[in-house]
């Protein structure tokens, strides 16, 4: 039995970043799977940089 993985990123997230971050061409033509590791690392820390900004933003009480 396999389980698949829920993305926590949305689509429409994860190609604002690409192309934020400058591989938007990459994944347009290749594909998630033609990206280098340290774009998606990148990636990812540019996500986890916007969620923090976002909650500092709007603290919950």
């Amino acid at each position: 039995m396999s389980r698949r993985r829920r993305g926590v990123m949305s689509e429409e997230l994860k190609y604002e970043l690409a192309k934020d971050l400058g591989f938007y061409d990459t994944v347009r033509e290749e594909g998630w799977g033609g990206i280098k590791a340290k774009d998606a690392g990148n990636m990812v820390k540019r996500a986890i940089q916007l969620a923090e900004q976002a909650a500092s933003r709007n603290p919950q009480q």
